[in-house]
């Protein structure tokens, strides 16, 4: 008797499943490493702390306004980039240790691996965030436009993340050597600092401004500065339009490297 093949909803079930049995995998492991995670979770409030204190006392705002409040959506979005760093190095190391051969060789839906990783990074992403607003809120930063816009912001900054967990995962799998992370920073660096996170791009040259303004990182920046009412903002055009290019710039980069890390994954072998 011939085998029915399973349906359509049946392996979508079965893939769901098994995404969300990798998923649970790699938060356990976390778990069990509360010391490391506790780092990964500080860093970007020591960042908060410095800037906000340490350099903020010579930062002037242009039309005024509190420094911390210019800073901290600023941060909330080099926090979402500076994950791409932290994706790469796992999916690298369990592809360097052989974990990631070993599940391709399982009855497991082949998605599982890479939809586990993204699920589990959203998931570290939105405690990072989590733990940057309540420090946010500690050194005096608020929002201004009511509840509803400061979801729609933290909505924003996870969609910038989940365009870089894909960024990651393609990058993991393409070098396939978690110590070549180093490499990955000459990358990820200079995006943040070259972009409006950290001071007001009027400051800067005006080529230089131009790059800037259109650094994907920079339209998530002003889209949730507008949406919280934090100070910032600018005349040009796509600093008007930032929640749109907000919108346009993940969906774009997800568009771009979440086929090719499914491709990068479907060719490991190779």
């Amino acid at each position: 008797m011939t085998p029915v093949p399973p349906s359509p909803a049946s392996r979508l079930h079965w893939a769901l499943a098994d995404g969300a049995t990798m998923t649970r995998r790699l938060l356990t492991h976390w778990a069990r490493q509360p010391v490391r995670v506790a780092v990964g979770l500080l860093f970007p409030v020591m960042i908060v702390l410095m800037f906000g204190y340490v350099f903020g006392g010579g930062m002037a705002v242009p039309g005024g306004g509190d420094y911390r409040e210019f800073l901290m959506p600023g941060m909330f979005a080099m926090t979402m980039l500076f994950g791409i760093e932290a994706t790469f190095v796992a999916v690298a190391a369990d592809v360097t240790r052989g974990v990631t051969d070993r599940f391709r060789s399982m009855p497991m839906a082949r998605s599982a691996v890479v939809t586990g990783r993204c699920a589990a990074d959203m998931v570290d992403a939105a405690l990072s965030l989590a733990v940057l607003i309540v420090c946010g809120l500690a050194v005096g930063w608020r929002w201004h436009d009511g509840l509803g816009a400061a979801v729609l912001a933290v909505g924003l900054l996870l969609l910038l993340r989940f365009a870089f967990v894909w960024i990651g995962i393609y990058m993991g799998l393409t070098v396939r050597d978690p110590q070549a992370v180093m490499a990955v920073q000459i990358l990820v660096w200079p995006v943040a600092f070259l972009s409006s996170a950290l001071v007001w791009t009027d400051t800067m040259p005006a080529w230089l401004a131009a790059v800037a303004e259109w650094n994907p990182l920079s339209s998530t920046v002003a889209a949730t500065r507008e949406l919280f009412g934090n100070p910032g903002g600018g005349d040009s055009w796509i600093a008007r339009h930032a929640v749109l290019m907000a919108l346009v710039w993940p969906l774009a980069l997800t568009a771009v490297f979440f086929p090719l890390a499914v491709r990068r994954y479907w060719r490991l072998d190779r």
